[in-house]
């Protein structure tokens, strides 16, 4: 049984924690992912999993993004990271909310702004999924095996019409 999971740090050099997130990483733009920067992996990880998710969405949590295999060495991802289901070096990626794998920018409907959490989990672990597997699989496959977690939030929102 794994121990309470301890934090990891998550962070972008584009924005701020609970900032709008810039419209070139959403379906308003250029819909690529940010770049997001990370630290404090616990010795022991085996893999990282990241997660980005919207809690309000209409019909409840909408998942935006998941790449899980992540090398525990990796201290970050690139802007516009791969949208393929499986990269060479072993990364994989669920097929998301939207029916496709890789990142999936904020598409809200007019109104409130909505919050989307970059999650990333450290794993006592390789997930033993096949590339486009569910985020429910990835999820189910993640318990018992979180060492630390960690995330960062932004915020996007389309204006109501007048």
């Amino acid at each position: 049984m794994v121990a309470k999971p301890t934090t990891l740090s998550v962070s972008s050099p584009t924005l701020q924690p609970g900032d709008p997130i810039p419209a070139e990483y959403t379906a308003d733009g250029r819909d690529v992912s940010p770049p997001l920067n990370w630290a404090d992996v616990p010795h022991g990880s085996a893999s990282l999993v990241l997660i980005c998710e919207d809690p309000d969405a209409p019909r409840g949590l909408f998942t935006h993004w998941v790449a899980f295999n992540l090398p525990a060495g990796s201290r970050g991802l690139g802007e516009a990271f791969p949208t393929s289901a499986s990269l060479p070096d072993g990364v994989a990626q669920a097929t998301t909310d939207f029916g496709r794998t890789g990142y999936g920018g904020p598409a809200p409907p007019p109104g409130k702004p909505h919050r989307y959490f970059f999650r990333l989990f450290a794993l006592d672990t390789r997930l033993d999924l096949d590339p486009g597997a569910s985020h429910q699989e990835v999820r189910a496959a993640m318990e018992g095996h979180i060492l630390a977690e960690g995330e960062f939030m932004g915020t996007y929102g389309r204006a109501a019409p007048k």
